[in-house]
């Protein structure tokens, strides 16, 4: 049963019945972690190309409110390598709290998947151990283009019960949204090719702007954070800073 989400929560009738909920660029969504409790059996979960949705505490909520979810799939619009917070050496950055495993260390919460697709999250390795070590039944995992994973051995084995695995570099043909290019975070050091390239020299990038991607201080099509207008200078800015509202963004610029 596919409806909106105003229709399925209005009148909070039609709510507790429902068993599947796909929610694609919904940005008008507030206090989502109320709002999901009205949705108690739901197995089927989708929150993709979102900007407003995310946090650790955000997805215990779901898996407390969903006790049945056996599958979510939690998809962003491109792969941003954010710094971690108690990483950075930006004083006006450090009053934000945040971990690239915040997302990850939720959904591990959701003890009874069955799937999981999270396209373009840039978790890493404890957020991924995390999920496969408190989801003993997940069969199909999805982390293409999580580019922050690094497949060691120690993943590889806790990795070879999933009978469906798509890696961050295989092909995303089947994708069902449009591809975007990856963007690096100013100030990352990637001198290490196993930072690059995940397993290896063997891997590439499904995307023409390969060469762009491998240069940590390019953005958007090769073009250097002091070139870029103001506008894509503010967008990179907002996403460091965890989409701090543009009031706080012009006053920062």
């Amino acid at each position: 049963m596919m409806v909106r989400f105003g229709e399925a929560t209005g009148d909070g009738l039609m709510a507790p019945c429902l068993k599947s909920l796909r929610l694609i660029s919904c940005q008008d969504i507030l206090e989502f972690e109320e709002e999901i409790k009205k949705f108690p059996l739901l197995e089927e979960l989708e929150i993709s190309l979102f900007k407003n949705i995310s946090g650790t505490r955000m997805f215990e909520e779901v898996g407390k409110a969903c006790p049945e979810l056996k599958h979510f799939r939690f998809n962003q619009y491109r792969f941003y390598d954010l710094k971690d917070s108690e990483d950075t050496e930006d004083d006006y950055d450090s009053e934000f709290k945040y971990s690239k495993d915040d997302d990850a260390l939720g959904i591990a919460s959701m003890h009874g998947l069955r799937s999981l697709q999270l396209f373009g999250n840039n978790f890493t390795n404890k957020g991924l151990t995390a999920i496969l070590d408190n989801c003993p039944y997940l069969e199909s995992l999805d982390i293409r283009h999580c580019f922050n994973i690094i497949m060691d051995d120690a993943l590889k084995a806790k990795c070879a019960r999933i009978k469906t695995l798509k890696l961050p570099y295989d092909s995303t043909d089947d994708y069902e949204f449009e591809v975007m290019s990856p963007l690096c975070s100013l100030g990352i050091d990637s001198d290490s090719d196993d930072y690059v390239y995940g397993w290896g020299p063997d891997y590439i990038l499904d995307s023409d702007d390969y060469d762009d991607y491998c240069d940590p201080f390019r953005y958007f099509n090769g073009v250097y954070e002091s070139e870029l207008n103001a506008d894509d200078r503010m967008l990179l800015k907002g996403m460091r800073m965890l989409m701090k509202d543009d009031d706080d963004d012009e006053d920062y610029y």
